[in-house]
């Protein structure tokens, strides 16, 4: 995940700068440009959308419409690595294939080589990762459209992203955490690690904060916010020299810290062909608020399971997704947007039997079922927005499993 080069000349390293920072991108990429050509495979038909707000990050929103949507579907936003697009994204990551599945919506954002050489998202500079600019704003903008062109759910809105788009991934879950109910950030860093150091020495050797401190990194993000924080995912291998393991531990203590919770996970559980880690930290009504997953044997990518199983997904036909594990799988699990049960531990978000109550704003919040906060009420475990706390608004709200609960106004089995 090289930094090329930023679009803010007042801030542009020295030509014998460029000369190193060019030497890095070359020993980061060579290998993975220099591979074998992969082999073609159909391409996933995406549509482009023009015009979707002031886009002062230059990028480009692209639509992954299933043939079959329900009703103000879920949103899930992807954030490609870097030297790969949308189009290579949505081949190979498998979430096309899980959207038709499971009923979403899927939003790929795209950058260019005009914004970064090596089509890096810009995570690291504060042009792009601050709330209402930039490259942040630019996506928070294709959600604001997926939500009136296509009548998305705007309370279950999610984000995942690789590399650069997995640092972009913690980027949008920091500053906008109004809009987006959780996020999985696939070997990818912590918020605003470049706030006082190199994109470099946050990528490898990392750097070492106290789970406080990065928490602090994200309130700055948004200083007025008073709502629940995201729920969290991190996805990395465990041979990863691109992004070294240490940025999973260190995005582990900040959005742990975020929620209050312990950097000691609550149970620790296996998944996948491969034997992958599994590791829950659960809120207080029992909720998994954040989970790290480490995969074993491989190195830095969006880990992939290509076959037709209910767990697999994806495809290995482009450099960086490694076949392991289908991690879309899991992470749609993780979002409340699967509830099939593989036998291998629970995603945190699905599963179980399902149990429904239609009830007003007041009374789902008297009952346990949601939170309330500024004059906002909020569905416990998924923290989607349920609108005004009062007895005039009313939602149905759908618990699996126990103590997670989503909106399903459109039906509820």
């Amino acid at each position: 995940m090289p930094l090329a080069r930023s679009r803010t000349a007042a801030t542009a390293p020295s030509p014998s700068r460029w000369r190193r920072l060019l030497a890095v991108v070359a020993v980061v990429l060579g290998t993975a440009l220099a591979g074998p050509a992969p082999a073609a495979h159909a391409s996933v038909t995406l549509t482009e959308v023009p015009g979707f707000g002031s886009n002062p990050g230059a990028l480009t929103m692209y639509v992954y419409r299933p043939a079959t949507l329900p009703a103000h579907p879920p949103v899930v936003v992807a954030l490609h690595g870097c030297t790969q697009s949308a189009q290579v994204y949505a081949d190979n990551s498998g979430l096309p294939e899980l959207a038709d599945r499971d009923g979403f919506l899927l939003v790929f954002a795209e950058t260019t080589t005009a914004n970064n050489p090596s089509r890096c998202f810009n995570w690291f500079q504060t042009t792009d990762n601050r709330r209402d600019q930039g490259e942040a704003l630019s996506v928070r903008q294709m959600v604001s459209r997926a939500v009136t062109a296509y009548g998305a759910d705007p309370g279950r809105v999610y984000v995942t992203g690789l590399s650069a788009g997995g640092a972009m991934t913690a980027v949008m879950l920091a500053t906008y955490p109004d809009v987006f109910s959780a996020g999985a950030v696939v070997a990818g860093l912590p918020y605003d690690c470049t706030k006082d150091n190199s994109p470099y020495t946050c990528m490898n050797p990392g750097v070492d904060l106290s789970p406080d401190a990065w928490a602090q990194r994200v309130r700055d993000a948004h200083p007025s916010y008073q709502g629940p924080w995201p729920r969290t995912a991190v996805w990395y291998g465990d041979q990863d020299t691109t992004v070294v393991p240490r940025n999973a531990t260190e995005l582990r203590d900040q959005w742990t810290a975020l929620h209050g919770l312990s950097q000691t996970p609550t149970r620790t559980t296996t998944i996948g062909p491969d034997a992958t880690q599994h590791d829950e930290y659960l809120a207080a009504d029992g909720t998994v608020a954040v989970e790290v997953d480490r995969v074993p044997g491989i190195g830095h990518g969006t880990p992939v399971d290509p076959g037709t199983g209910t767990t697999q997904c994806g495809s290995t036909g482009a450099p960086y997704f490694p076949d392991s594990i289908c991690s879309g799988y899991w992470i749609a699990r993780f979002f409340g947007l699967d509830d099939s049960d593989p036998g291998g531990g629970d995603g945190g978000g699905g599963g179980g039997t399902a149990a429904c109550w239609t009830a007003s704003n007041y009374a789902q919040v008297q009952a346990g079922r949601a939170t309330t906060s500024g004059g906002v009420t909020y569905a416990k475990g998924s923290g989607q927005n349920m609108g005004l706390y009062n007895t005039f608004v009313t939602h149905t709200l759908k618990e699996s499993p126990t103590g997670y609960y989503t909106i399903a106004d459109n039906g509820c089995p």
